[in-house]
């Protein structure tokens, strides 16, 4: 499960992709005609404000969905899942909910497409891929953008990122029924090798910012699951509402903190530093981008450092086991600071790390997560990837 390579970005995965491609030689009898990926991702920093209007800072991750196809002459789409071993099949003039669960994911991206008056048509594919179910890595949304450029590669239809984006959250919001944010769908159809994007979940401008040089991301997984986090998140939204509506904005992204400091005492204890995370959490998300612009490693540790801090005390969805992870991580060699990532109460940390000394940071962390947590973690390297491409 874990890896300790680097990575470069570009295509990433590519042994991933080759089974996926001697699984559809095997399944259909002959080669493939196109094959696509679209990445995983993991939030650098600017957690639990995209519902808020505010910024975020993903990277998309070397870990993909890949899918490989050829064209159909009529309006099925037949696709095996390498990963569940099973098919689904299903005609895209009567689109219809049932059957595998994977499967709603192509069914929802085709349904989202068409609404849109984008063209599609059929084909037989296979689906597979290495970004971890569960982790909080976005394999939802990883699935959604290679469907998309499935159907667009073999339609020859332009490929608008943002577009598909926007399709794809549509998709998994209506069609699937999960209520995501725009973050994990923009920064797999966007992503940059070596970079992070920085999101304005408002107007949806991203700009690309460079990881500091002679740094990686590491992503570190707590072997924890988040059994909480649907009634938390529920709850933790409604909160950021009450006090947005305090203080009469359409979102907490418009509070400065000097608004925050002259309202302090009208608000409740708990409603009071829920909206004060989210308002330094945004200005900490802003402070980075312009931190890793200038190639300042250790400004952007810090912030890291103080997103988590926030997210433990003043939105409360850390966990003792991504606490654990955090004080471990931030011990090792080449550290230069850690954090949560994601909805919380369990799933991933991520560090920011010296290249040169991964091994050790990798070594030394995992063995003192082991020590304290009791559990087994597991480790992921990125150093950025592109966004959901055509391969070949």
């Amino acid at each position: 499960m874990s890896d300790s390579g680097t990575g470069t970005g570009g295509t990433g995965g590519r042994a991933t992709g080759d089974r996926v491609v001697r699984s559809f030689e095997d399944r259909f009898g002959a080669s493939h005609e196109v094959l696509v990926r679209a990445p995983g991702r993991v939030n650098l920093i600017g957690e639990h404000t995209d519902y808020n209007d505010g910024f975020v800072m993903p990277v998309a991750i070397e870990r993909a969905i890949w899918i490989a196809l050829r064209p159909r002459e009529d309006r099925t789409v037949r696709v095996w899942s390498a990963d569940y071993e099973e098919e689904a099949t299903f005609d895209l003039d009567a689109l219809a909910r049932g059957g595998p669960g994977w499967a709603e994911y192509l069914k929802g991206t085709a349904w989202a497409l068409q609404e849109a008056g984008h063209a599609v048509a059929g084909w037989d594919g296979v689906v597979g891929g290495d970004v971890p179910r569960g982790a909080g890595l976005s394999s939802s949304a990883a699935l959604e953008l290679a469907t998309a450029r499935a159907f667009t590669a073999i339609t020859a239809a332009g490929w608008l990122p943002d577009t598909m984006a926007r399709l794809a959250q549509k998709a998994e919001n209506e069609w699937v029924g999960v209520e995501c944010g725009i973050m994990d769908q923009m920064i797999s159809a966007v992503g940059k090798a070596r970079h992070a994007v920085l999101i304005d979940c408002r107007s949806l401008d991203t700009r690309p910012v460079p990881l500091p040089d002679g740094t990686v991301v590491v992503i570190l997984d707590t072997a924890t699951r988040r059994g909480l986090v649907d009634s938390a998140y529920n709850e933790r939204r409604r909160q950021c509402e009450v006090a947005a509506a305090h203080f009469d904005v359409p979102a907490l992204r418009d509070v400065t903190p000097a608004m925050l400091d002259e309202e302090r005492d009208a608000l409740d204890e708990v409603t009071a530093r829920r909206a004060r995370h989210v308002v330094t959490e945004n200005a900490r998300t802003l402070a980075a981008a312009d931190a890793m612009a200038a190639g300042q490693a250790g400004t952007l540790g810090r912030l890291m450092d103080e997103s988590h801090a926030s997210l433990r005390d003043d939105f409360e969805v850390s966990s003792d086991a991504l606490d654990t992870m955090v004080e471990v991580a931030r011990s090792a060699p080449g550290s230069r600071g850690a954090r949560m990532t994601g909805a919380g109460f369990g799933g991933c940390a991520v560090a920011l790390v010296d290249r040169d000394a991964v091994d050790a940071f990798i070594e030394a962390t995992r063995t003192g997560y082991r020590a304290q947590a009791g559990r087994e973690p597991a480790v992921y390297v990125t150093a950025g990837s592109e966004g959901a491409a055509v391969v070949s």
